[in-house]
């Protein structure tokens, strides 16, 4: 079974990830990648503090979730992959051209972000980004919560 699923939530291990995500999906584990995150012990401690004790959490950079992303991709269990931004995900994806879809969550309102949905905040280089994924064929969608329809880069992006 594939990954479950390619999320970016600025929140990256919290209640909404591991309850609202995890339990509908029934995940068996995490993979938060963020190059600072993968190199900070006490911080990922942190993080795995959100999760049941069941749920496996793991922590990668870009390059070594790029080189392990095969053998996630094949687990039998279900996962999901996490970045905390959009910067993260994007060169994950070019680095592995078998993500074809990206889910944003919880981006939230921060100086020089732009509200694009109430859950949306972006950036200009961040839209850059998004729009230039999306010309290479990879799917975006918004979706706060697994119960609320999948919103296409199209219908929310603006200009």
């Amino acid at each position: 079974m594939p990954l479950e699923g390619y999320r970016v939530d600025d929140r990256l291990v919290h209640g909404q990830v591991v309850v609202g995500w995890g339990q509908p999906l029934d995940l068996a584990f995490l993979v938060v990648v963020d190059d600072a995150l993968a190199e900070s012990p006490w911080e990922q401690e942190l993080y795995k503090m959100a999760a049941p004790p069941e749920l496996q959490v793991s922590f990668r950079t870009v390059s070594d979730a790029a080189a392990q992303h095969a053998g996630w991709a094949s687990d039998a269990r279900p996962g999901l992959l996490l970045t905390a931004d959009v910067d993260t995900m994007a060169r994950l994806v070019r680095q592995v051209p078998a993500i074809r879809r990206v889910t944003l969550g919880g981006l939230h309102a921060a100086p020089g972000r732009k509200e694009r949905l109430t859950y949306v905040f972006l950036d200009p280089a961040d839209h850059d980004r998004l729009q230039s994924l999306a010309s290479e064929g990879v799917e975006i969608v918004a979706q706060d919560v697994p119960g609320t329809r999948p919103a296409p880069l199209a219908e929310w992006i603006g200009s």
